[in-house]
């Protein structure tokens, strides 16, 4: 089976992003991942509902929202409004996770725990039952087009171990200095989605580089 592939918006051309989102609509790609940020939980400001609204719109796949923000509680029903079917938090953000997963499931959105690079693993296992995905940061969150971080594939690992022990049916998505070299690497040690940004829109063809990701060839079945 095929990872899933999420194209970062983040790093599409804001001058004609209409054009870019229609790409990947056209493309391989599965989902639009979609970062928000608010200069505080990071140091950078991404966009905020007007843009979000212009997207769900014209987009025809899922939109994958990552919400790189404090308190995220206060905007849950907002992201459902507009669009948002994966809804992703950070475990450094949410003081009460639990209730924050368990609302956005109420809400009707898959349920998705964000981990930073230096957040272990088993921070998670009291909640890894009930979320429908765990994305693992391989930079550190705030910017697009940071090197890959090493100890990825390790922390790769140790969460499909864990999500084996808790009976869990969550998704590994990995965000952060995804390419085509290290796409085969990323499937191995257990990913089933990844987020590519840079990879994609810097390529003068990117729904080139979304079909070459999708045509990755694997001995394991990314989908287990």
């Amino acid at each position: 089976m095929s990872l899933t592939i999420a194209p970062s918006i983040l790093s599409a051309n804001f001058l004609n992003l209409g054009a870019d989102i229609q790409m990947v609509n056209k493309s391989a790609a599965d989902w639009f991942h979609i970062d928000i940020m608010d200069g505080v939980f990071v140091p950078n400001i991404s966009f905020g509902f007007p843009v979000l609204k212009h997207i769900q719109q014209l987009a025809e796949k899922p939109l994958d929202v990552h919400l790189m923000i404090v308190d995220p509680d206060r905007y849950l029903e907002q992201f459902k409004k507009y669009g948002a079917e994966i809804l992703s938090v950070h475990y450094e953000a949410c003081t009460h996770l639990h209730r924050t997963v368990s609302r956005i499931k109420e809400l009707g959105m898959k349920a998705g725990v964000v981990l930073n690079p230096h957040t272990p693993v088993h921070f998670l296992e009291d909640i890894i039952a009930d979320v429908d995905l765990v994305l693992l940061m391989s930079v550190n969150p705030g910017y697009g087009g940071q090197k890959f971080i090493e100890n990825t594939y390790s922390k790769i690992s140790t969460l499909k171990n864990l999500i084996i022990q808790k009976s869990s049916h969550a998704l590994i998505e990995i965000d952060g200095g995804v390419t085509l070299e290290n796409a085969p690497m990323l499937a191995e040690a257990g990913a089933n989605v990844l987020v590519a940004g840079n990879t994609v829109f810097s390529d003068e063809d990117p729904s080139r580089i979304i079909s070459l990701l999708k045509s990755l060839k694997f001995t394991r079945d990314v989908n287990q």
